[in-house]
């Protein structure tokens, strides 16, 4: 491991915690300061708690799986993702307790019959599904415990859960262990063999509409979050052609202390620099102009803070315009 001299040189002091091997980390002459966590020596137990919280909101793997004498199990995992469309491929993890180093029966339950269904968690279902991670008996049927229906698959052994809007029939590929420490994950990569998706997330034209699905996701802690049409929000996506960059805005809008990170982005996401629309017409805009035209200093803040707004809500065009206009006064 490099030493934070090579790293960093000299321009920071060092405060050392030694309960919870962190550091905390400022640098001379400015503002920021951070903490610094060696995971090679912090507890299985701090590694879970800083982890879990800045590697989030993470999607839930609701698993239904069956033992070889037909025992059903349900139960939630955070630590899933999809990995490939071609083919449909998803990983979760059951990790290893870390209080007596025990793995949970939906892993015992693949180890024998190695198929499974990951039940998508909308919010409606999230206390059920909080219910369902109890450590119930091996003999306990988490659906009845939960009141969650089943219904049957029609490719894979293990149920469904009838309240999921989406339900992914999978058989599993391959189990990857990454230790035998409690707190180790073992990776379940599965592959996506049928999908079942409840018509009431759907549009017009038989697609997924994203704001329907209500979907919830796991943070640190007791925390969760929920992505509804009041929550989520678009990001315009380059395609064919590349944005001009941060690197190519005018020196005034890269440096503006009012302009965001954010708002940097969505500017420079634009395929060419735009130019000054002759026929763009917008009162605010000449109001501006003509309230601060003895002081240009002011002029350039307040359009800042007028492109700002107007970046915030998505109309990038008449952001470029606004910012163009203060070039050429």
């Amino acid at each position: 491991m490099l030493p934070l001299d090579s790293i960093y040189g000299k321009k920071y002091s060092l405060q050392k915690s030694t309960s919870t091997c962190t550091n905390r980390i400022t640098f001379r002459g400015q503002h920021e300061a951070s903490m610094i966590i060696d995971l090679t020596k912090a507890s299985p137990q701090d590694a879970q708690h800083y982890l879990q919280h800045a590697i989030a909101p993470r999607p839930i793997c609701f698993a239904s799986t069956i033992d070889k004498d037909g025992q059903v199990n349900l139960s939630p995992f955070s630590f899933f993702n999809l990995f490939s469309t071609t083919p449909p491929i998803v990983v979760f993890s059951p990790v290893r307790r870390l209080r007596n180093n025990t793995i949970k029966h939906t892993l015992e339950n693949l180890l024998e019959v190695p198929e499974v269904v990951i039940n998508i968690v909308s919010y409606d279902m999230i206390q059920q599904t909080s219910l369902a991670s109890c450590e119930f008996p091996k003999e306990a049927d988490e659906f009845i415990k939960t009141g969650f229906k089943k219904t049957a698959s029609l490719l894979v052994k293990p149920p469904r859960v009838a309240e999921s809007p989406v339900q992914f029939e999978c058989k599993v590929i391959e189990i990857k262990s990454l230790g035998t420490t409690g707190g180790a994950g073992n990776l379940v990569i599965a592959e996506i063999l049928m999908m079942h998706i409840n018509d009431d997330v759907l549009d017009d034209n038989g697609r997924m509409d994203q704001r329907k699905l209500d979907l919830v996701a796991r943070l640190g802690g007791n925390w969760y979050t929920r992505a509804n049409a009041s929550t989520i929000f678009e990001v315009e996506k380059p395609n064919t052609q590349l944005g001009i960059g941060v690197d190519a805005l005018p020196l005034a809008v890269r440096s503006s202390k009012i302009l965001t990170g954010n708002n940097l982005g969505q500017l420079g996401n634009v395929h060419e620099v735009p130019f000054i629309d002759p026929t763009f017409t917008d009162d605010r805009l000449k109001n501006i102009v003509l309230y601060y035209a003895i002081n240009p200093v002011d002029m350039e803040a307040e359009l800042h803070r007028y492109a700002k707004e107007l970046l915030d809500a998505g109309n990038v065009t008449t952001a470029w315009q606004v910012l163009l206009a203060g070039d050429n006064v």
